[in-house]
């Protein structure tokens, strides 16, 4: 099979992963690397390039191979699977991704790959690849690695020293679904690898630390050399929604859990899509897209706004509303929470306003330093002030009794708020 072929073949088979965001990774360009060194990275990151469905384009996205052991129910990949096979050699990796950032196609690597004999075999063939592009191109640019779970410590290890991130896939929300539908993984092997990983990214930071020493003075005994960097843009890890009976609930139950204890960047999540000869194990059709959405919206409010996962999904049914965000609904569900003062409320109270995001809150906080804020200020701001106006007070301006309600209710402004960004 020809390169092309193959590249069709295992870019196709890399598209269901969706945990390809690079944000936060080390600052590297070519011109600090030695003579010959290629490619860069930026701290803002490089994924900046979204396919129709919302999945991140700008890697070079690919399974070393998408031969697999397992035989897992919901995978395309799976051992029983009718699809078509190709397998990279780590070589045919290095040159196409060297081929492709030259050509300005992409920015990085995420790369991936179906297990083969066993988890630390794959495992090496995968860092062999980054250490490849690392040492002997001196490639600058971002590398995500997808880690094999029940890999050795030592091969953990070893992709960290040339991984930007490191992610580990939990696959589904529950222990009991993953017996269900992936009986040959276990739940408890993938916590375990990720704990490695988190010990690591532990010991790095407080290795960080140490070195970090003041400025010396003259007569002071020279500063430490600089602690080695492990996976600086940390782990991640995926759930596929809708592949199992699990609520949304139990999905940000287990997502909160994960971010707790194990410090994650980012949890994934990737609506499920029916593949050919399924088992009857599985629903018929695909999750929504829109289910996603909601979920990533609601993922952004346990991490950045102070909810909770019981807060966010208060329904009897356990499932995000489809029609408006998750902070709208838990506004309207909450009346007793507004109106909230802009002029005198803590920064808590502000980030549960509709419309109201962390960097339009920093701002509003700062303003109210220097004078009352009025209806007029908000939109200097930069706040939505069609979505702002029925929580808050301000100077000027306080919204009528029940005015929350009415507002939405009496007029197409509903299907607006619906519509609308989650935040400022």
């Amino acid at each position: 099979m020809d390169l092309t072929r193959k590249l069709e073949v295992l870019a196709d088979a890399a598209k269901y992963d969706a945990s390809c965001a690079s944000s936060g990774g080390a600052r590297r360009h070519s011109l600090g690397g030695p003579a010959g060194a290629i490619g860069s990275t930026g701290g803002a990151g490089i994924c900046h390039s979204y396919a129709p469905d919302g999945r991140c384009i700008s890697l070079l996205k690919i399974l070393l191979t998408n031969w697999c052991v397992f035989d897992c129910l919901y995978c395309v990949n799976r051992e029983s699977s009718n699809v078509p096979r190709a397998r990279f050699t780590p070589d045919e990796v290095v040159q196409l991704t060297l081929d492709f950032y030259r050509r300005n196609v992409i920015e990085g690597l995420f790369l991936s790959s179906g297990i083969v004999r066993s988890p630390d075999e794959t495992m090496e063939q995968v860092i062999e690849v980054a250490r490849c592009l690392r040492e002997d191109h001196h490639f600058r640019g971002y590398i995500h690695l997808k880690t094999i779970p029940n890999a050795s410590d030592d091969l953990i290890a070893r992709a960290g020293r040339y991984a930007d991130r490191l992610s580990i896939n939990v696959e589904l929300p529950t222990s009991e679904s993953l017996a269900t539908l992936a009986p040959q993984k276990n739940a408890t092997g993938i916590k375990r690898s990720m704990a490695r990983i988190r010990l690591h990214l532990d010991d790095a930071a407080d290795a960080r630390r140490a070195s970090a020493t003041p400025r010396s003075l003259p007569q002071a005994a020279p500063r430490a050399a600089a602690a080695p960097k492990f996976a600086p843009a940390g782990q991640s890890t995926q759930m596929i929604v809708g592949a199992d009976a699990s609520d949304d609930r139990t999905i940000l139950l287990t997502s909160s859990a994960l971010y707790a204890s194990y410090r994650l960047k980012r949890v994934y999540y990737s609506a499920f899509s029916p593949i050919a000869h399924a088992s009857t194990l599985l629903p018929p059709a695909a999750a929504p897209l829109l289910r996603e959405h909601r979920l990533y919206q609601a993922d952004w409010l346990l991490r950045f706004y102070g909810f909770t996962h019981d807060e966010i999904v208060a329904g009897s049914n356990g499932m995000l509303s489809l029609d408006i965000d998750p902070k709208l609904a838990w506004a309207l569900a909450h009346p007793e929470a507004f109106p909230v003062d802009v002029n005198r409320a803590p920064r808590e109270s502000l980030l549960r306003v509709p419309g109201l995001g962390t960097r339009s809150v920093a701002r509003l906080l700062t303003a109210r330093r220097h004078r009352r804020l009025r209806r007029d200020d908000l939109a200097r701001l930069g706040a939505p002030t069609h979505k702002l106006l029925a929580f808050v007070v301000t100077a000027d301006h306080r919204p009528a009794v029940d005015a929350t309600v009415h507002w939405l209710r009496g007029s197409d402004r509903m299907r607006v708020a619906a519509q609308g960004e989650l935040f400022a």
